[in-house]
């Protein structure tokens, strides 16, 4: 008998069950997530939290066909398909639909974040944007430039530097101030901070101190450490603060977090991808992001 609470599974395909995670056995599907650890990470933090955690549960979703589990999908702010058959991509949208699940992206890898998108294109709200191609890099080794010795653990009484240096990414980035959305943003990186998650240079500027570099361990899971956040100041680019700020990060990852570091980048953003380059990250994959 399913443990208790458990929710009849929604079927929209004969050969496709669709349930979320509240009677899945975790070690299940952290040994599934593990098969592709890099694809994997986004949702993987939240696999191995479910261990301590079961409120998670019910924002998995477990994809199962004759042959056992063989796709998940994280529904939370974020939807986070992985390993999604051609039925298993229809079985899923529907399974959105119906629920009415709410989501500010689609984001992954890009076989099946792109066909996930298609089947949910008739309900979904218009997208402000589509990144179908999103290079996903790693590295596992030492970095091949010398880290800039200034890069550290963010400290919790430099947040009121942090922040805005966060949103302005995260504008720069998406198109909007996350700030609009309520408290939500400012609490994520408080957090990073306080886990010691966030690395950044700070010193002194014309108008006082200023971040010149930060960024983020923003998911850490499976083994791998994905680095979000990536920014440096508008006034100091091109003078090889991302490089060596990026070779300070990976080397403190590698010792203290997980042993393989990686990344996704816009395949347009010319730049971002030459600095991972020097540092040593090379591409293994594709992520894509629809963002609404």
């Amino acid at each position: 008998m399913p443990t208790w609470p458990w929710r009849a599974p929604l079927q929209t395909h004969p050969d496709v069950v669709v349930q979320d995670a509240r009677s899945a056995d975790v070690a299940e599907l952290i040994a599934f997530a593990k098969q592709d650890p890099v694809d994997a990470a986004l949702l993987g933090e939240h696999v191995e939290a479910m261990s301590s955690y079961g409120f998670y549960r019910d924002q998995l979703l477990c994809i199962r066909e004759p042959h056992g589990l063989t796709g998940l999908c994280w529904t939370g702010g974020n939807l986070v398909p992985l390993r999604l058959s051609d039925v298993a991509v229809e079985a899923v949208a529907d399974h959105v639909r119906r629920r009415s699940r709410r989501f500010s992206s689609v984001v992954g890898p890009a076989h099946d974040v792109m066909r996930l998108w298609e089947a949910m294109r008739g309900f979904a709200p218009t997208p402000r944007d589509i990144r179908p191609d999103q290079p996903s890099m790693v590295i596992d080794g030492d970095p091949l430039v010398v880290p800039d010795p200034g890069v550290c653990l963010t400290s919790v009484n430099d947040l009121d530097l942090l922040l805005p240096a966060c949103v302005a990414m995260f504008t720069e980035e998406v198109g909007y101030s996350p700030l609009t959305a309520g408290g939500g943003y400012e609490r994520r990186v408080r957090s990073l901070v306080q886990g010691g998650r966030s690395l950044s240079r700070i010193e002194e500027g014309p108008e006082g101190r200023r971040v010149v570099f930060k960024a983020e361990l923003g998911t850490v899971a499976l083994g791998v450490t994905q680095v979000q956040g990536v920014w440096v100041h508008p006034d100091l680019r091109g003078q090889g603060h991302a490089v060596a700020g990026m070779a300070a990060v990976v080397a403190y990852a590698r010792a203290q977090v997980a042993p393989l570091v990686s990344l996704y980048v816009n395949s347009y953003n010319a730049p971002a991808l030459a600095a991972y380059r020097r540092v040593g990250f090379r591409e293994v994959g594709t992520f894509a992001t629809i963002l609404f």
